[in-house]
């Protein structure tokens, strides 16, 4: 990168005592240190909160008299050098989890290349839709706290993902936003003539410009396409406009422009990975894109192939074949008929590389294309990996279901991100001020016990009340700028108690997520909730994707049961889930529900981050889950048996989640002492989630899984020919 330039913008007018809060802006550590936040809300909490916790934004609008406040205020200043001190040790430190284990590899520069089609890392960034994107945010950030040589691909969205009404009859409205750059933790990127750094892909016969973006998330460097540009057409300008399109045309032209230029991005700005993965196979072109340099400098293509599936990682998400992105072949046909003799291949030798036969007919298979040009191959857990032996079996004729080449590395969720700023600190106290390096080390949590029940129950109390009043300011909220009937206030969380036993579910409204489940016998349910000795109240949030019909009426199915005046105000529906929704319920709910139908969930993550803030999970024995539950920290739905038939599946598994709400859970909650209901027999529970959970589900174990099992075995082998220049 000797000839391109970063230009951070150097917009505040900052006193000269703080002006490396603007350096602070653009580097996302802050995310995941939150005392790096309070030096933003301390200046001014509100405009913090109204700005979705943007530090450019904030920096950009706050007034200049509270800036010089905080300026010369002994204690803020204190708190602003501590924090730079630990941002710089972050950024500069050499003694690093990689580079103190694998010291050989970090002398030698060797990169890794993580390509994902989103990336979730802040709520300021709203470039993501789900849990796939949150995933891949959590692995970067992973990734500079364990030092490793990592670098990012992917996409900037600039209508980011859609805001998310509810109307008063529980409909799902959509409403695009355009993203402002200038207001975003965001960099340009400049080549010596001062001209923003560009990529070009052809696609169908014409060419197509990327503008390439960078986020430093600490010390990982994420670079984003985005084709609105004058260069191109106004259609082409809105390859980048939002994410999951349904035309197969974007769609296939987003993955080539994200595996074959995101190929090229790192070549343009100097990069030579050794190991390249790809999350998900939105971005399998790359495959191609590498054995496409090797053929230019004279391998032939059979010894092209050897080379880069060596060096490639494919991590699959999808437990379902129509899940996975695949293409028709005169698609296929239309995008590569220049393409493939680049390789050394004809047309038909090019389709076979991820021909997949379906009952409607041939197409070209995403996931089949990154499976068979990868020795690296992962499912995101334990039951997914069966899932996927067993669904890619064919592509293996030779070998039995348990010898398909398909490995497990059980997903994990970033525990500064997620973690509550008072839990954090109850840790600290009594694990020592060095517990946060030992987030994978269960002998360190088994110390939970060493927490007396009062003081975590205290904390838990609070982040209740603090999501119930998250909930009741956002409900006054609309009530006030906009013209919404009363009940939806009551549907926004207003007459939620923080006395409560309270459940939240929170998740895409796909079908196979049964958001309906707990509905299932509404009669049942609102005797359960509407117990005047021991209530229960639950919280929903979530968004189905635009074209998502069936998804679209879970919701509306939901909100109606919502607003049913039976239910005394004792269920909420929290509109436009995003990442700070999440961790309000993540960290204030009591349990969380998971009700997937067993076993379409290849993992699941958000009970990861309920968990270490000690809710209690209950769910399907699905996914994560499955692996995760040991009768003592937490409570199962159904059992493990898989059904042919859909509605006898749904009848057991209701049956199921009554029956513990009834006998086991309901009861256990309300078992305290009276006055403040703490039930040192629920904390035993919590203590035991805390104590099996949190360093087994952590991306600190996760990460090291990675590098140990999948990067290495490429790492420590030679670099390829295009690579040695």
């Amino acid at each position: 990168m000797d000839n391109i330039r970063r230009e951070v913008p150097n917009t505040f007018d900052l006193p000269e005592k703080i002006e490396r809060l603007g350096e602070l802006a653009y580097n996302l550590w802050w995310v995941w240190n939150p005392e790096a936040q309070k030096l933003f809300s301390l200046i001014d909490v509100v405009l913090w909160n109204q700005l979705a916790h943007s530090p450019v934004s904030f920096l950009k609008q706050v007034e200049r008299t509270k800036l010089n406040a905080v300026a010369s205020d002994p204690e803020y200043m204190q708190r602003y050098q501590l924090v730079m001190e630990e941002f710089d040790h972050h950024l500069n430190r050499k003694d690093a989890w990689f580079s103190k284990t694998y010291p050989e590899l970090k002398d030698e520069q060797k990169q890794i290349a993580y390509f994902s089609f989103e990336y979730g890392l802040h709520e300021c960034l709203p470039v993501y839709a789900g849990g796939l994107g949150i995933l891949s945010g959590d692995h970067l950030k992973e990734a500079s706290d364990l030092g490793l040589p990592l670098v990012a691909v992917g996409f900037i969205y600039h209508q980011g993902y859609f805001s998310q009404n509810i109307t008063e009859d529980g409909w799902q409205e959509t409403r695009d936003f355009y993203l402002e750059f200038s207001e975003m933790p965001i960099t340009a990127l400049y080549d010596e003539e001062d001209k923003p750094v560009t990529i070009s892909v052809f696609l169908a016969e014409r060419e197509v410009f990327a503008r390439i973006w960078q986020v430093q998330v600490g010390t990982i460097s994420l670079y984003l396409l985005d084709t609105n540009l004058e260069e191109n057409s106004v259609t082409d300008r809105q390859l980048s406009a939002r994410l999951y399109s349904n035309d197969p045309e974007v769609r296939i032209s987003q993955e080539i422009l994200l595996g074959v230029g995101g190929v090229r991005v790192l070549r343009r700005l100097g990069y030579k990975p050794t190991v390249w993965h790809m999350n998900e196979g939105h971005s399998a072109f790359l495959t191609l894109e590498r054995i496409r340099e090797l053929v230019a400098v004279g391998l032939s293509f059979d010894q092209a192939e050897e080379q880069v599936r060596k060096t490639n990682i494919f991590t699959t998400h999808t437990p379902v074949p129509a899940g996975n992105d695949q293409f028709p072949i005169w698609l296929v046909e239309k995008y590569f008929s220049h393409y493939w003799e680049k390789l050394g291949l004809d047309r038909d030798q090019f389709i076979n590389l991820a021909r997949h036969t379906q009952p409607w007919g041939e197409t070209f298979s995403m996931p089949v294309l990154a499976l068979k040009l990868s020795d690296q191959r992962n499912a995101v857990s334990q039951l997914h990996a069966h899932v996927s032996r067993k669904m890619w079996n064919f592509l293996w004729p030779d070998k039995t279901e348990n010898e398909v080449p398909i490995s497990y590395v059980t997903n994990g969720v970033h525990t500064g991100t997620f973690l509550a700023r008072r839990t954090r600190v109850l840790y600290e106290k009594y694990f020592g001020p060095d517990w946060f390096e030992s987030l994978d080390d269960p002998q360190m949590w088994a110390q939970i016990d060493d927490i007396p029940d009062e003081e975590l129950w205290e904390v838990r109390r609070h982040l209740k009340r603090k999501l119930l009043m998250f909930a009741n300011r956002r409900a006054r909220q609309r009530w006030v700028s906009q013209s919404v009937h009363p009940v939806q206030v009551i549907a926004g969380g207003a007459m939620l108690d923080p006395y409560t036993l309270t459940i939240g579910f929170a998740r895409r409204f796909a079908t196979y997520k049964r958001a309906y489940l707990i509905f299932r016998d509404f009669d049942r349910l609102l005797r359960i909730i509407n117990n005047e000795q021991m209530p229960v109240q639950i919280v929903f949030a979530g968004k189905a994707h635009p074209a998502d019909e069936p998804g679209k009426l879970i919701i509306q199915q939901v909100y109606r049961a919502v607003k049913d005046a039976k239910t005394g105000g004792r269920l909420a529906f929290l509109e436009d889930y995003d990442m700070n929704v999440a961790r309000h319920m993540v960290q204030g709910v009591d349990v969380w529900l998971n009700t997937p139908r067993r076993p379409n969930e290849a993992s699941g993550t958000s009970g990861m981050k309920a968990a270490l803030n000690g809710v209690l999970n209950f769910s399907v024995l699905d996914g994560w889950w499955h692996e995760a539950y040991d009768g003592t920290n937490g409570w199962a739905i159904g059992d493990e048996k898989e059904y042919s038939d859909p509605n006898v599946q749904d009848d057991k598994d209701a049956e199921s989640l009554y029956d513990a709400l009834e006998n086991q859970i309901v009861p256990l909650y309300y078992s305290g002492r009276p006055g403040d209901n703490l039930s040192h027999e629920w904390m035993k529970h919590v203590k035991a989630a805390i104590r099996t959970l949190t360093p087994q589900f952590s991306t600190k174990r996760m990460v090291k899984e990675y590098v140990k099992n999948l990067y290495l075995p490429g790492m420590q082998s030679d670099l390829d020919p295009s690579e040695k220049s």
